[in-house]
């Protein structure tokens, strides 16, 4: 996911993404735990966008209290 089109994503569309991202990020830790995790990297992916999302909705917030 870029961010820009993280950007372009409403405050309410940020958190249902967010949501989602946190129960798949979930999934694969209990999947990695369990010797069932076949992709990887995707864990990596899943955490940078919770992140990238989490970054943006901040930076969103703050332009609208100033």
């Amino acid at each position: 996911m870029k961010a820009a089109d993280v950007r372009a994503m409403s405050p309410d569309q940020l958190n249902d993404k967010l949501a989602e991202l946190k129960k798949e990020q979930f999934n694969l830790r209990f999947q990695a735990a369990s010797g069932q995790l076949e992709k990887t990297d995707r864990v990596r992916i899943v955490r940078r966008d919770i992140a990238r999302i989490q970054t943006i909705a901040r930076q969103k917030a703050a332009e609208n209290k100033g």
